[in-house]
């Protein structure tokens, strides 16, 4: 199965589960706005990244670590949508327009978007205890490792950590004194982001791993290399906000450099900037390698997220 195919047959997988895994009895309004922002389609990266996991470490098994892992995977984009609808909002990046279409809020209203969001999130955790549903000791075990994976990935120290950084250095909301925060230093910028971005994509890599059963060794590789890919994903997404257009990305194209934020290429230019993301695919290539991993799918992923045009 070539790399495209293998994408694809998981974005499947992944948009077949999403679209039953919210539970019924939720008042038509609030499943209504739910629906609209998780079933957007979109890349489906961090899902995908945890079944190709899951996959790797396993072997003959990998059906079986698909399965167990799946609502590992659902639960990582539901998380991954709850903090794009709250994202969007005008309290936050003010967006209008998120995975092709309006913005949660624009469409539903700030009060049922932030609603969703907190829908969204809630539900993950819901899915991950109670998903696989089984009596196994190792898989049960299997379970509460990675919800406490993902849930500090989420959290304070994690990607709302990253959110509030991002918010308190943004010269578009001045602070209660009426000053503009200073623009981050490089290393500030890359911690933003290994928060904001990189910790819900390094809990996606481990959440399969995990689910997988790797082994200790193999699941400190993977954590290598999905640091690797997370900083390298937002390397990317600097680069296409100056070089895309939005009907190609699926959301407002130059709004970072349109609000004097600081981004790798702001601070390292356009040639710099790729170099970075080069070094981050040599580094995560090295760490696959060092789990014995360079023949999954894992590397084609890495090359695509520097080498994707959207």
């Amino acid at each position: 199965m070539t790399l495209a195919e293998y994408l694809e047959t998981r974005r499947a997988a992944v948009e077949s589960a999403l679209a039953t895994i919210l539970p019924a009895g939720a008042p038509a309004v609030i499943d209504a706005a739910m629906r609209y922002s998780l079933l957007a389609g979109g890349k489906r990266l961090r899902p995908i990244l945890v079944l190709a996991t899951a996959e790797s470490v396993t072997g003959p098994a990998a059906t079986r670590a698909c399965d167990d892992a799946l609502p590992a995977a659902c639960a990582v984009e539901m998380i991954h949508t709850y903090s794009l609808v709250h994202d969007d909002l005008p309290a936050m990046d003010d967006d209008a327009l998120r995975r092709g279409r309006p913005t949660s809020h624009v469409v539903h209203g700030e009060g049922l978007a932030i609603l969703a969001g907190d829908g969204l999130q809630a539900e993950a955790f819901a899915v991950l205890a109670r998903l696989p549903d089984t009596t196994d000791p190792i898989v049960m075990g299997r379970k509460l490792r990675t919800l406490r994976v993902i849930a500090e990935a989420a959290g304070a120290a994690g990607m709302v950590g990253g959110q509030a950084i991002d918010l308190a250095a943004d010269p578009t909301h001045p602070r209660g004194d009426g000053t503009i925060p200073p623009p981050l230093a490089p290393a500030e910028l890359t911690d933003m982001h290994a928060r904001k971005t990189g910790a819900l994509i390094r809990a996606s890599v481990l959440a399969g791993a995990i689910m997988g059963g790797g082994d200790d060794q193999t699941v400190g590789a993977l954590d290598r290399y999905a640091r690797e890919i997370g900083l390298a994903f937002q390397i990317v997404d600097d680069i296409l906000d100056v070089e895309g257009a939005s009907a190609d990305l699926g959301k407002t194209a130059g709004k970072d450099a349109a609000a004097g934020k600081p981004t790798y290429v702001s601070l390292y230019g356009l040639d710099g900037a790729r170099a970075r993301a080069g070094g981050c695919l040599r580094g995560a290539e090295a760490a696959l390698a060092d789990a014995g991993l360079s023949a999954s799918h894992l590397r084609g992923i890495a090359r695509w997220i520097v080498e994707r045009r959207t």
